[in-house]
This record gives C-alpha cells, structure tokens and sequence, in this order.
C-alpha cells in the first residue's frame, strides 16, 4: 500500500503540535491512507521538540528531528524531505493554515498519475490590512523576479517520489523549494484552497522577514537583480549624454552657466546607482561565498526515538 509522508517544518508552535498530529492523523485514517508524519523543529525557543517526542510516543507514524538552531523554513523543508519514506511527500504548515481537508483530494489526483499536486490559495483568510499588504508585496517581487505567478502560490504541495529525489539531488545549498518544484516541470494538477484561522499562536512572518525571505529566494533563483545593474547602467550614460548635449549647446551659444546643482545632482544619482549596484553584485558574491564553503543546510542535534540514521549534518538515511 502506498505510503503518504506529510513534511511539517515547526518554529514555535508548541501549543500546534498535538493538535495538528491529532487532526492529520484522524483525517487520514478516515480516509484509508497508509501515513506518515515528520515534524521539523526549526531550532525553537519554546517546548517545539518536546510536544513531537510526546507525539511520537503516543503515535508510531510520527517521526520528528530538531535543528541545533534556527536555519530557517527552506532548510526545515528539505529536512523533512530527506527523512520522509513516503511514495508520495506533502509539504504544509504546522499550524494548519494549509487546510487538512483538502489532503485526500491531492492524494486522489497523485493516485491518477500527478506527480505534483499543487495548493493554490483562492482566498487569505482573516488577516491584518499590514500582513495582507506586506504579503502582497513579496509576492509581487517575487514573480517579478522568478517570472512565475507567485501569488497564489505556497509550500502547501504534495510531490511523487520520483521529484523529491530529483529536488533533493540539487547540489545548492540555498535553496527555494515552491520555485524549485515548479521548475522540475513534472506533470502538475491543482486544488485550491482557503487559508485558514490559526487555532494557537501567531505568525512568525513580519514585514521585514517577509522582504529578506523575498530577497533571500530571489538571488537564488534568478539573475534578474544582476541584469538590472546593467539597466541602470544604460540609465545613467543616458542621462549624463543629456546633460553632456545640455551643456554644449549652452556653451556654444555663450549661455554657459557654473551648472553647481546640476552637477550636485548627477553625482547623487550616479553614486546611487553604483551603491545600490555594488550592493546587488555583493550579495550575489556572498551567495557564491556560501555555496563554496559547502556547509550543510542544517544540523540536526537531536531526534525522536523511533528515527534511526545521522544526526549531525545533513539528514542520511541508513
């Protein structure tokens, strides 16, 4: 019988564990669908961990890792897919935003030959006119960059085998897992869904982490940024040419003025677009910087007792 794994990356969400174990595991069991579940703890502050031991001692089908510290979702995301043994992985939040109820319709479409089954938000719930704008924002940004509709999407999807292992034999180490999984181009259907309230807790995501997450994934993903360092190159040889022809017609007709503001004003512009390009060349040299130390994408310091395997670095299965 087919196995069904559900990847849960977890910062906080203490008061969501035994909820959401309870919810999925009730959910799927209803439904007939042989499952695991493995929660990430992304190096959390509160008791993350210790709700997913007690989980895992109640519920054999649960699994869960901890990070030594916080390495962020992404890396929380493909921890949980190296541990994950299922035919079929599907990625959602802890907090079942992500709604479980739509879980056997993409199970039904991977069972008809999908091999990406994708959740796409028809609508965002109950939330601040702030988060609304700031997530709107990033989506913005981000289908600008990666020049895919990204705003409805999200990591809520379920993937085939066959792309886990395609996704997880990517060499990078920065990496954007909903862009990603669009671009392996395998055979993809969709559902939607409607975000929903959260039951415990609150959002991890503010306005500034939203717009680094968004900067973060954009500079691994595309060159974009780097070509826009050329565009505003071209701007400013355009624009000093202007000036150039300004200032020689003047002179030409003896109308020539000393010109201080004009001057003030070229300078600031130019040094402008050299600061901010020099800044979009430097994070591209960091990338290039972290990618070639060759360090893992997480440490696992610790794991529920019914994992066997690795558990410094990156997650090995023996």
């Amino acid at each position: 019988m087919a196995l069904l794994s559900i990847v849960l990356p977890a910062y906080n969400e203490e008061q969501n564990i035994a909820n959401t174990s309870k919810v999925l595991a009730e959910l799927l069991e209803e439904n007939g669908i042989e499952y695991e579940l493995v929660f990430i703890s992304d190096g959390s502050r509160d008791g993350t961990f210790g709700q997913i031991q007690k989980a895992a001692e109640e519920n054999p089908r649960i699994r869960g890792a901890e990070f030594s510290r916080n390495f962020g979702k992404e890396a929380g995301i493909f921890a949980g897919l190296e541990m994950a043994a299922g035919d079929a992985v599907l990625v959602m939040d802890c907090d079942l935003q992500h709604p479980p109820q739509v879980i056997p319709e993409m199970w039904k479409k991977w069972q008809d030959g999908a091999e990406v089954v994708e959740g796409i938000k028809s609508g965002r719930g109950k939330e601040s006119v702030g988060h609304k704008l700031s997530a709107g924002l990033f989506y913005r940004i981000m289908s600008m960059l990666i020049k895919m509709d990204m705003r409805a999407s999200s990591d809520f999807k379920l993937l085939d085998r066959k792309v886990v292992d395609v996704l997880l034999g990517l060499p990078e180490r920065n990496t954007f897992f909903r862009a990603l999984s669009f671009w392996t181009g395998f055979r993809t259907e969709t559902v939607h869904y409607e975000v929903q309230e959260r039951q415990f807790g609150e959002s991890k995501w503010s306005f500034w982490s939203l717009m680094k997450y968004a900067i973060s994934n954009a500079t691994s993903f595309s060159t974009l940024p780097l070509q826009l360092v050329t565009v505003m190159g071209a701007i400013s040889i355009l624009f000093s040419l202007v000036l150039a022809v300004q200032t020689l017609v003047k002179f030409l007709v003896g109308d020539a003025v000393e010109g201080f503001t004009t001057v003030i004003l070229l300078i600031l512009i130019i040094g402008g677009f050299l600061m901010l390009s020099l800044g979009i060349i430097g994070h591209y040299i960091a990338r290039i910087y972290e990618e070639v130390k060759g360090r893992p994408k997480y440490i696992i310091s610790r794991v529920t007792e019914n994992v066997q395997g690795e558990v410094l670095g990156s997650w090995r299965k023996v």
